[in-house]
Formats: C-alpha cells, sequence, structure tokens
C-alpha cells in the first residue's frame, strides 16, 4: 500500500485465469467481494463470511457463507463443524421411502421475443460490435472502446472487458423501460349499435348538472330507446349510507319505469374541486371511490347487480398530439378505475376520456362504446376517432452509451433521505453533483440523516438536509426562495416523497386522502414553482406501476401515482421540463423490503431490481423523449396469465411476451370476454350428488387456490388448513376470488378466504350457494355435513341477503356464533351470560337472532376497535 501499487484488479484476473470461480473473502467486512465483482469477465460467486452491517447475526452469517462454499463444490469438514456444538452430529441412514417427484429446480428460460435482458449474444450491441471488427475499422472501434487506437493489447483488453460490462448494463436497463402509447380502435365498424339502448344511472356532479358540456353529453347518450336517469350528488353524498339511500332511491324509480338499469355511466369525475376537508383529494375522486365501494360492496343496491360501471373523464389522457391535459386531476379516477377493474372484473365497465371542446363526432362514438367496446375498457374518444390504450416497450435511446446525468447547480430531491431518495443522491454525488438538498419532514433529524450526508459529502458533493414538509405550500416556497437568494438556484427537482398503501388499506375517506396528499400535493406544489420555461434542467417525478395497470387494494395509491404521471405529460406539453417514473418494485427499498414482499412479488412474474439498475433506466428514460415511462422487471410468462385470468387485458396484450405466454396458458384460462367456463363446471357438479360433489367442488377449491399461490398441483393445499397458514395475503385472496367466480359464475367477496378460513369452510358456502336445496344429498366434501332441512335451507337464503361484512364489523358475528354454540341462551349460567328471550335459539327467527345480538352491545361505532376490514366507509 505504500510502495507499490496493489494490483487487486491484476491478482483476480490472474486467479480467474487459474480456473477460479469461488472466492471466500475473510475479513470484517464484505467490501473486496463488491470490489472483485467488477474484476471478473465470467460468471463467479463471492462469499463474504463476515458482513459488518450484521454485527448480531455472525454465525448465522458464517454459516450462509459455508452453505454457499458448498452449493458451489467447495468440500468441507461437516464433522469439525458440528463438532463444537452441545450435542455433536453424526451421518445416519435415512428410512426407504418413494421419492417425491416435484421439481425444486428451475426449468431453463424459454427465448424470449422482447429485448434482451442480459446484453446475450445476437444483441443489437453485439451485431454492431462484430459489424466493427469484420470490417477492421479501428477508428470505429477505438471510438467504441473510448481508447487510442495505438494502445498495446494490454490496455485494450481492459477496456474491452469494460465496454463489454457497461453495454450489458445499459441493455438491462433498457429491457426494463416501458410506456404507455394510444393507438385507433378497429372496433368501431363492428356493426354496433348507435345507442346505448336500456335505462343508464348517471351519477353527476351537482354543481355541473347544467353544464353545456354534461347536457351534451346525456342528450347524445339519451334517444332511440335509451332512458337517462340523472342522481345529482354533492360533497355531503360521498358518506356511504347517504349514497346508498339515493341509489336506492333512483333505482326504485327506474324499477316503476320499467325494470333495472343496464349500466352506470358516471361523471363525477369531472368535479375537481379540492374536497373542503381534503384539499388534495378532488370533489369527484372521493365520489367515485365512494360510488364504486357501494356498487361492488356485498350487499350492492338491488337493481343494478349486473350494471358495469362505466367512468367519464374530460381532457385527462394525451392521447392524440395537442391534447392538453387541462383535466389532469381527472386523471386519478384513472388510476382507482384500473384497481376496480381488478377487484370487481364483473362489474367493471370501463373509462372513457372525450375532449375539451364538445366535438360531436366525438360524443357521437359514446353511446357505440358503451355497448360495444369487448374486451376494451380504456378509451379515449376523439374527432380522429376512438383510441385504446396499450402499454409497448419504450425505444432504445440510440447507439451508443446515454449521456451520463451530471446536474448543474443545485439538486433539489424530496423525500430524500427516505430509501429512494438516498440512491437517488448517492448516484449523482457519483455523477459529480455540485451541491444536493436533501428535503424531509425531519431534516438533519431524520433517520440515519448524518450517515447520508457523511457519504455524499465524501464523494464531493455539498450536502443541505433541510427540514420541510412539501405538502405545504408557503413552506416549501421559502425553502425554494431561500436557496435562489443564497445564490443556489434550484435547476433540477427529483420529487419522491410519498406514501406507500399497503394492499387493502386506506379505504376510508381520511386514509385514502393521506396517501393521494402525500404523493399529489407536493407535486402540484412543484410544478407551481418552477412554471417558467428554462426555469429547469430536470423535473422528476417518482411514480408507480400500480398507476399505469393498477394494484389489488391500492386505490388511493393509484390514483395518485396516475396524476403524477399525467402532471409530467401536462407539464411536457407546455414545454416545461419533466419525466414521471412509473416504478417497479425496487430491490432494497420501499414495500419490497417488508416481511416475504420480494418474493411473493417474484413469484407474481414482478422480480424486484437492484437500484444501480433502475438508476441506470433512470439516466436512460431521461435521454429519451417520453415525458412518463414505466420502469419494471415484468416476467410476463408468469404475471400476463394471472393479471388476464378474470378478464381479457388488451392494455398489455399487444407485448410479443404477453402473447406467447397468454397462447401457452393452463386450461381453463379466461381468454376472451364472452367465454363462461362455468357453464362446465356447474354441468359436472349437477351430474353428481352428495359426497361426490362435495369432493369435486373441493378439489375445484384446491386447484385454484394451488394456482393462486404458485403450486403446481391442489396436493400442496391441505383442506383443512387455514388460508392464512397457506400463504394467502389480499393480493392472492383477490386473484382466487376472481378464479373462484369465473369458473362457478357467482360474484364473491374479495374478503372470501377472510370468512372462510379454510379450502373446507370455503366448499362448504360454495355448495350451500350452488345448490340451496342440497341437491339430493346430505354430505359434502371429506364427509362435511350440508343441512337439508327445509328451515335452514331457508335460514341460508335469508343469510345470503345479509350484508355479513357489515355483521362482522358491528360486532355481532361473534354474538350470532356464541348464540348457536354450545354456550347458546339457556346453556351458560356464568356471570355475564345472555338474557334468552326465546328460550332455545332453535325456536327463533333470523330476525330474533339480530335483535338478540343488538341488544347484546353489538357496537355501531367506526372507530370500535379491530374495525379494521370494512370498505364501506368510502
Amino acid at each position: 500500500h505504500v510502495r507499490d501499487a496493489v494490483r487487486f484488479l491484476d491478482g483476480i484476473r490472474a486467479l480467474e485465469a487459474a480456473g477460479v470461480t469461488t472466492y471466500v473473502e475473510i475479513g470484517p467486512d464484505g467490501v473486496l467481494s463488491a470490489l472483485a465483482q467488477d474484476c471478473v469477465t465470467r460468471d463467479a460467486a463471492f462469499v463474504p463470511v463476515l458482513r459488518a452491517a450484521r454485527p448480531d447475526a455472525e454465525a448465522e452469517t458464517a454459516t450462509t457463507a459455508l452453505a454457499h462454499a458448498y452449493t458451489r463444490g467447495i468440500p468441507l469438514d461437516w464433522r469439525a463443524y458440528f463438532a463444537a456444538t452441545a450435542a455433536g452430529a453424526r451421518r445416519v441412514d435415512l428410512p426407504t421411502y418413494p421419492f417425491q417427484s416435484r421439481r425444486h429446480w428451475p426449468e431453463p428460460a424459454t427465448a424470449r421475443t422482447g429485448p434482451a435482458q442480459d446484453g446475450s449474444a445476437g444483441s443489437e450491441t453485439d451485431a454492431r460490435f462484430w459489424d466493427v471488427v469484420e470490417r477492421a475499422d479501428l477508428t470505429a472501434l477505438a471510438d467504441q472502446l473510448a481508447i487510442d487506437g495505438d494502445q498495446p493489447l494490454s490496455a485494450v483488453l481492459p477496456a474491452l472487458s469494460a465496454w463489454r460490462r457497461e453495454q450489458r448494463a445499459q441493455e438491462r436497463a433498457d429491457s426494463l423501460l416501458y410506456r404507455v402509447t394510444w393507438q385507433p380502435w378497429s372496433g368501431e365498424d363492428r356493426g354496433t349499435p348507435a345507442t346505448a339502448g336500456g335505462t343508464w344511472l348517471v351519477p353527476v356532479p351537482a354543481a355541473q348538472a347544467a353544464d353545456p358540456w354534461v347536457r351534451a353529453l346525456t342528450d347524445r347518450v339519451s334517444g332511440d330507446g335509451t332512458r337517462i336517469l340523472p342522481l345529482p350528488l354533492d360533497v355531503a353524498d360521498g358518506d356511504p349510507a347517504v349514497l346508498r339511500t339515493h341509489l336506492d332511491e333512483a333505482l326504485r324509480e327506474a324499477a316503476a319505469a320499467g325494470g333495472p338499469v343496464t349500466g352506470v355511466l358516471s361523471l363525477l369525475a369531472l368535479d375537481e374541486r379540492p374536497h373542503p376537508e381534503h384539499p388534495a383529494v378532488p370533489v369527484g375522486l372521493a365520489l367515485t371511490a365512494a360510488l364504486a365501494s357501494v356498487l361492488t360492496g356485498p350487499d350492492g343496491p338491488a337493481g343494478c347487480a349486473d350494471a358495469p360501471l362505466w367512468c367519464v373523464t374530460r381532457d385527462a389522457v394525451a392521447a392524440v398530439p395537442g391534447d392538453t391535459l387541462g383535466g389532469a386531476a381527472q386523471s386519478q379516477v384513472w388510476g382507482l378505475g384500473r384497481v376496480v377493474a381488478l377487484e370487481h372484473p364483473d362489474r367493471w365497465g370501463g373509462l372513457v376520456d372525450l375532449p375539451e371542446a364538445c366535438d360531436e363526432r366525438a360524443l357521437s362514438r359514446l353511446p357505440a362504446v358503451l355497448t360495444g367496446a369487448g374486451d376494451e375498457d380504456q378509451l379515449a374518444l376523439r374527432a380522429a376517432g376512438p383510441f385504446v390504450r396499450r402499454l409497448v416497450h419504450a425505444p432504445s435511446t440510440g447507439v451508443g452509451p446515454a449521456p451520463r446525468w451530471t446536474p448543474a447547480g443545485t439538486v433539489l430531491i424530496t423525500g430524500g433521505t427516505g430509501a429512494l431518495g438516498r440512491h437517488v443522491a448517492r448516484r449523482l454525488a457519483e455523477r459529480g453533483a455540485q451541491r444536493l438538498v436533501l428535503v424531509s419532514r425531519g431534516g438533519a433529524d431524520a433517520p440515519g440523516a448524518d450517515e447520508v450526508r457523511a457519504e455524499l459529502e465524501a464523494l464531493g458533493a455539498a450536502v443541505t438536509l433541510a427540514a420541510c414538509d412539501v405538502t405545504d405550500r408557503n413552506a416549501l416556497e421559502a425553502l425554494v426562495a431561500g436557496l435562489a437568494a443564497d445564490g443556489t438556484p434550484v435547476r433540477t427537482v427529483v420529487h419522491a416523497a410519498g406514501v406507500s398503501q399497503p394492499p387493502g388499506t386506506h379505504t376510508d375517506l381520511p386514509g385514502f386522502a393521506r396517501v393521494v396528499t402525500a404523493k399529489t400535493a407536493g407535486a402540484v406544489h412543484l410544478d407551481a414553482l418552477f412554471d417558467a420555461p428554462d426555469s429547469l434542467d430536470a423535473f422528476v417525478l417518482f411514480s408507480s406501476i400500480a398507476g399505469v395497470w393498477g394494484s389489488g387494494g391500492q386505490g388511493a395509491y393509484a390514483a395518485a401515482n396516475t396524476f403524477l404521471d399525467a402532471l409530467a405529460e401536462r407539464r411536457a406539453a407546455r414545454g416545461l421540463a419533466a419525466t414521471a417514473i412509473a416504478w417497479g418494485p425496487w430491490a432494497d427499498a420501499g414495500m419490497a423490503t417488508e416481511g416475504d414482499a420480494e418474493e411473493q412479488l417474484s413469484r407474481r412474474g414482478l422480480p424486484p431490481v437492484d437500484p444501480r439498475t433502475n438508476l441506470l433506466a433512470l439516466e436512460r428514460a431521461l435521454a429519451g423523449r417520453d415525458a412518463a415511462v414505466t420502469v419494471a422487471s415484468v416476467d410476463w410468462e408468469r404475471f400476463a396469465p394471472v393479471f388476464a385470468a378474470a378478464r381479457p387485458r388488451p392494455l398489455v396484450g399487444d407485448l410479443p411476451e404477453v402473447r406467447a405466454a397468454l397462447r401457452e396458458q393452463a386450461p381453463g384460462a379466461a381468454t376472451s370476454a364472452t367465454a363462461d367456463p362455468s357453464a362446465d363446471v356447474l354441468r359436472e357438479l349437477t351430474e353428481l350428488s352428495g359426497d361426490d360433489r362435495g369432493a369435486a367442488l373441493l378439489d375445484l377449491v384446491r386447484e385454484h387456490a394451488a394456482a393462486a399461490l404458485g403450486h403446481p398441483s391442489a396436493d400442496a393445499v391441505a383442506a383443512d388448513r387455514a388460508f392464512k397458514d397457506l400463504g394467502f395475503d389480499s393480493l392472492t385472496a383477490v386473484e382466487l376470488r376472481n378464479r373462484l367466480g369465473a369458473a362457478c359464475g357467482l360474484r364473491l367477496p374479495s374478503s372470501l378466504v377472510f370468512d372462510y378460513p379454510n379450502p373446507e369452510a370455503l366448499t362448504r358456502h360454495l355448495l350451500r350457494t350452488l345448490f340451496p336445496e342440497g341437491g339430493g344429498g346430505t354430505a359434502g366434501a371429506a364427509g362435511m355435513e350440508i343441512d337439508t332441512d327445509p328451515q335452514d335451507v331457508e335460514l341460508r337464503r335469508t343469510l345470503a341477503t345479509i350484508p355479513m361484512g357489515r355483521i362482522r364489523e358491528a360486532g355481532l358475528l361473534d354474538t350470532l356464533l356464541r348464540l348457536a354454540g354450545p354456550d347458546a341462551p339457556g346453556t351458560d349460567t356464568g356471570a355475564g351470560a345472555a338474557a334468552d328471550p326465546g328460550g332455545s335459539i332453535d325456536e327463533m327467527d333470523l330476525q330474533d337472532l339480530l335483535d338478540l345480538a343488538l341488544d347484546g352491545g353489538g357496537d355501531l361505532d367506526e372507530d370500535t376497535p379491530g374495525n379494521t376490514t370494512s370498505n364501506s366507509n368510502f
């Protein structure tokens, strides 16, 4: 270290030349392992024995290192390893048994038709390189490798190796880039009727009911046998109970006039006024979310059980050149709608955007879309025709490496001390950024802030840790003005602040608003503060794939991130700097680090991406021309069949990998909106009776549960094992609900696996629902008893009409179960036993039971502890 160069690179290359493929580092940390990975040219494994970041797990880390080495073929003295244990260890003979045939090793990957994932042979980069070699073009080769053509081979080889690694990294980053496009819809000329037909319920903002644009739309839809039933709604109507009352009244009116409604055409998104209690949430978004919740809830209003929900927006998407996105706030309804489409595919109609100007040619196409869109559920109607939304691979940024992102001046990073903000700040410091301002609520007091500052300053950047709530316009404006006054004006903005929404949470308005506000309020303020031409070199917004194609149980998060994409496109339309990046999961950052989230995401086809690759993809995106870009590693072979299990998803249907995956999908997967797989299932079950019917249905439940969890067969799902223990979460619960609903032709709640805890219980429920008379048999699956007493059958029919989710939330379900159990009224003489007004539960009808449960103190207060499963509050 003192007299001569260490020549670490030369040492590793010498070992590689000698055939070494596994390197074990014995030291206080894995520093050398990290460095050596950039020195090798072939696949190799680096095994650090100790990790400084894990001082409390030295034994585990060392054992992991031994195991890693062992799997690489390194012989270990296991006798010595176990000698120090309390009981020691010895070899034993295993009992003989038939080997299980399930394979745990990955199958060889099939050829992909999309961009190269790893820069392997045959890529565009390789073709360019070998073309230069074949032409013996020394100048071109020297330019590609960035070397002097007169240098000796000893200098060329390292340069060639470094160039190769860089090209592979760039190609990998390019393979993660997608963008949304709008394509002309070819389905307009399929002979669809020019009118919607039937009766359409049209929820409309009360303040805009008489607006000429709204009147023109409703007048165009009505007529020629189509009846419009307007339903004006305002802020106070967002309460679920109030909204339910209005819907019931409107549906009674529709029934009196001729029958149930044909569809629901919501214009609520047009109300862009800030909600009086939650200013960052438009009134139209809050009302739309409440409407979707009530319509799709387990106790949805009668009279529109099969009516699809369509949502209309105005200038909320950039479908054709010239679109200004004046209704960018309405774009949040598109994000929410994509989530509703995933959670309730049977009730979803679609999203339709109309132009700002009241164009007759665009309006004339709306009735045909409402009745003849087929699988399409995301459309924009313009004077030039109808357009449909598609996800495609982003075009390459061009030949050669993209310019490195080296911002000049001051860079403002919101969420700067968070996981993603730190990664961005570190990359910019490595690229030579002069000044970094990391903004967070805690500022210098944020966890780990001192370490971040020290690391960035060591890289040569001047660092400011600013305490500022970006949702506070005045505070943010004061920060920006102060930087300008100090002579360090902001030239680059990276908005990475926000809060995540775990699936299935924040279904009430305050929680919903918290997620939306954290993402959108800061972006709106930053947009307003930097709205002058040439005020910024870059304006980068971090959004999420939840807004691009939806994510079950994340309606608020999807709505907020969709707005960020629209905001970037609106800025770009005004000639301002803007790039929105819709990120997929990050490795070692964000929600992917929580519990087994990384494993679950990978199993669904969304493996988290390491930060360095993501940051390189960010640079590649900034070098392109798209204002909104998606960056995600998607295993479409896994993701596409599940994504399209409940209904076709044309959004991703044009990707070559998706077409290939859906062609090879397992039999029984949904491939068209008109397919009815439930008919065959019901016919087969009807032909069976008794134990055979129950066993067949149990096999069906286990088969679909195994598919939802990623198991190869139903053998992995025990009939009596709890769904929770099997690994079900809110996302897989929705997937199982969708699968069983499609297979059995039923509308099932997303809380299915939480209401019926194991496959046997769920099978009993499905048997009672499909065959309420008992079907001539008295036994179900695996010996499950199915009551066929007429009085019990009638009781079940009545119970089927009761919103069991509401009963559970009110604290009544436990009371009812206690009444029906061994501690029924009259049998419990202990303290606190419930009085028995009926003498025996067998002699009581359903109303008696509910009255008794209510008298027992069922708490209907929404703030009752434990009331966390409700979707009805919003």
